[in-house]
């Protein structure tokens, strides 16, 4: 190590260093500390990223994918722990005798050609290790520094300053190599069981930092509220504390007001003033006093400290709001341990949302197994609680360990219960589905979990605005409802945008912002005539039921009804206005916007027989009323209602004895009972062709009662597939797609299908 430190130092001989994963976080942090030492520096990855194009510019030679052309020639080999042995850049450096090195011990080597700060700890590392090289650098120290993340107010997570002689470097204790580092200071934030796919305990653990230590040759800092730094590092002769109380520099008069935390602090009885942290968080105040600690070390004035730490933005994932509204607020933080879950859980309490909902990632298998009943203690400070599938991390799995394991020990815990929604790339649709005004959103866990939060905050920005477009109070929204509640069929994924209108204006204003945008736009009743995919729908699916759309009014023989009215509902209040005409509509499972659009009939009656005027949001975003001759109607199509969007519609009735519309009613219930299933369905499935009734056909072909998984066709009539229960789209159309063949193939005859089917058959957004 000492050899290839003073290497690393001769100016007169650059070195040609090779990184293998060069695109990960630790691994491009050191190809810009060797570029900026003067090196002569490549990499080679899976993939690119910007981070990878950034150090192009700056001078790094970077091919993809890993390749062994590209060591050739190279004085060291870089390698990160993701790497294994048989991959064929790592595997031809060996076979050519190339010196090959861990990234830490890479780390240790330039280091050691600083005076070395080391930022140790199971928590807190990447965040206490970017505020001191903040605090040092608005000090004017001019240190490098190294740290595990994106750090918006660095710049980037490494540099390298030819003028100062300080290095602060996050210290990774995952693997054991903490204990190469020789630093001049080191801090010790906390000491606790983790990593124990590495570690046989904490006893394990505590002999990788007492090496740390006793390598350290200038200051020890030790958070003094830790049982096992203080038994580490509490006894020797250099150690430096810092805590709420007995410690050399302490933190008073705490508050945490607005996402802002402010307190005094107090070197060995003596007020150095009041700090005012850019972060919020409890924690964080004791990460602060670390950083101000070492900055003191390092001959950095309270004044100057205090002022670098109220402009510090924090590191990228580590309590980073992602998106917030006066309806929202996502958060992302990459805690994956207890303790730091109970001390973002404590942070996002002090902002006072009405209620905090999480997502949590378990990170490994085996500290999931292990961990998981102080997980589901944690867990307790959370309104509502979504765990999707564990993140390997490259572990083999574990039986019987899963996301529902986090689930279970919440449930031997307390009131508050778990929901496991599986793999991250669609945990989106369940979560962001379940959140309302007021609510907090964490991402939590060290994979990718925060792809969600970004997925919800990207779509609640666009609905907001339609939520703005609609005016307060006229409209309910929602992302990613789903469509099986909202179809007869109960099938369906869900609607990317759901809009629930209450008034005509706040209809029009939402089609219209959609139309501009190039949103698509859907507007779906009660779903009875309609097969959605179970990918779901893209854009606005707008759902006018209530307000307006959902009223009726009687004026003399004319039925005045909302597009959101159901078809029982209008026959059942001309019933009770003594109006005959109607009796035909309480077989008919949908509502009058549906009703018009097909031209939906029974009986011998269709939805046009009886329409005197309908209400219209026109194509050009006006709203008229046309006249029912002004209107062409065929058989379950109405050309117009492809184009325009029907409001409401009035209706002609006929005055008649009770006792006579009664037993018209009755009559229809009793051939609704008597021809269609009772299960749930789409209604007819196929156009009647011209051979023969499209139900004779399916029956003659022999599929009554067969089914595709829970979809089957029905046995009172086969001109219907209904769901069993729990029956996917997909399995209703591959039972659908098995009729139409074998009428093309043994009857020579098209079906062509009278259900709706829209919507995308895998999940795209």
């Amino acid at each position: 190590m000492k050899d290839f430190s003073e290497r690393l130092m001769r100016d007169e001989q650059a070195m040609r260093i090779h990184l293998i994963g060069v695109a990960g976080s630790g691994m491009s942090g050191l190809a810009s500390l060797l570029i900026g030492m003067g090196h002569n520096v490549s990499g080679c990855d899976r993939v690119t990223s910007a981070e990878t194009e950034r150090l192009q510019r700056a001078g790094l030679a970077f091919s993809s994918p890993h390749n062994a052309h590209s060591v050739a020639d190279a004085d060291v080999v870089v390698y990160s722990s993701a790497i294994r042995d048989e991959n064929v850049a790592l595997a031809a450096a060996r076979s050519a005798g190339i010196p090959t090195v861990r990234r830490a011990e890479c780390l240790a080597a330039i280091l050691a050609t600083k005076d070395g700060v080391v930022i140790s700890g199971t928590h807190g590392k990447t965040t206490t290790s970017a505020m001191s090289a903040h605090v040092l650098r608005r000090g004017a120290v001019h240190p490098s520094h190294y740290v595990g993340a994106e750090i918006p107010v660095l710049g980037t997570n490494a540099h390298w300053d030819e003028k100062g002689s300080l290095m602060v470097a996050e210290g990774d204790e995952s693997d054991g190599t903490l204990a190469l580092y020789q630093p001049k200071h080191a801090v010790v934030l906390n000491v606790e069981e983790e990593h124990l796919d590495f570690y046989s305990g904490i006893e394990h653990i505590k002999e990788v930092f007492t090496t740390l230590l006793e390598r350290t040759s200038g200051s020890i800092i030790f958070c003094a509220e830790c049982e096992v730094a203080t038994e580490l590092c509490g006894q020797r002769g250099n150690a430096i504390s810092y805590g709420w109380s007995n410690a050399d520099f302490i933190a008073e008069n705490l508050k945490e007001q607005g996402g802002v935390v402010a307190f005094d602090v107090v070197h060995k009885g003596e007020l150095l003033g009041r700090v005012e942290l850019g972060v919020p968080g409890r924690h964080n105040a004791l990460n602060a006093l670390a950083s101000i600690a070492l900055a003191t070390e390092c001959g950095v004035s309270f004044s100057d400290a205090s002022r670098a730490l109220a402009t510090f933005a924090g590191a990228r994932r580590r309590f980073e709001t992602k998106y917030l509204s006066k309806r929202l607020r996502v958060v992302d933080d990459y805690g994956h341990h207890p303790t730091e879950l109970a001390a973002t859980l404590q942070t996002a309490r002090s902002l006072e949302p009405k209620r905090l909902v999480v997502l949590f990632q378990p990170h490994r298998y085996s500290r999931t197994q292990k961990l998981a009943d102080d997980f589901g203690k944690v867990l307790q400070a959370a309104d509502k609680v979504f765990v999707t599938d564990v993140y390997p991390a490259s572990e083999l799995p574990i039986d019987g360990v899963s996301g529902q394991t986090i689930v279970d020990a919440m449930k031997s815990h307390g009131s508050v219960s778990g929901q496991v929604v599986g793999e991250v790339a669609s945990a989106h649709y369940a979560v962001g589905n379940a959140l309302k005004a007021g609510d907090m959103l964490i991402t939590l866990g060290a994979g990718n979990v925060h792809e969600v939060g970004t997925k919800i905050a990207r779509d609640q920005s666009v609905l907001e605005v339609i939520l703005g477009e609609c005016g307060d109070g006229n409209a309910k929204v929602c992302l990613y409802e789903p469509m099986r509640k909202h179809t007869t069929m109960l099938v369906g994924g869900p609607a990317q945008f759901w809009v629930e209108p209450q008034t005509h204006q706040c209809f029009a204003n939402a089609v219209r912002y959609c139309r501009e945008r190039g949103i698509p736009v859907r507007v779906i009743g009660r779903g009875s005539n309609l097969l959605v995919r179970d990918g779901g729908i893209r854009g606005v699916v707008i759902h006018p039921s209530k307000g307006v759309f959902g009223e009726v009014s009687v004026e003399g023989d004319l039925v005045t009804a909302g597009a959101g009215v159901r078809f029982k509902k209008l026959a059942s209040i001309a019933q009770k206005a003594g109006l005959t005409g109607f009796e035909w509509m309480e077989g008919i499972p949908g509502n009058v916007g549906g009703g018009l659009r097909m031209n939906a009939g029974a009986m011998g009656t269709e939805t046009f027989d009886q329409v005197i005027e309908v209400t219209f949001l026109d194509e050009d975003g006006e709203i008229r009323t046309r006249k029912r001759e002004e209107i062409v109607a065929h058989y379950r199509n109405v050309p117009e209602l492809r184009r325009c969007f029907a409001l409401s519609a009035t209706f002609k009735g006929q005055v008649a004895e009770a006792g006579a519309i009664q037993g018209l009613m009755e009559a229809s219930m009793e051939k609704r009972r008597s021809s269609q299933p009772l299960a749930a369905s789409a209604g007819c499935i196929f156009k009647n062709p011209e051979a023969m009734p499209a139900g004779m056909l399916v029956d003659t072909l022999g599929f009554k009662d067969s089914a595709v998984g829970k979809a089957r066709v029905s046995l009172e009539h086969g001109n219907f597939i209904v769901n069993d229960g729990k029956a996917t789209a997909k399995e209703v159309l591959d039972l659908i797609d098995k009729i139409r063949v074998q009428a093309r193939e043994e009857k020579g005859i098209e079906l062509e299908t009278e259900v709706q089917i829209i919507g995308e058959d895998e999940q795209i957004f």
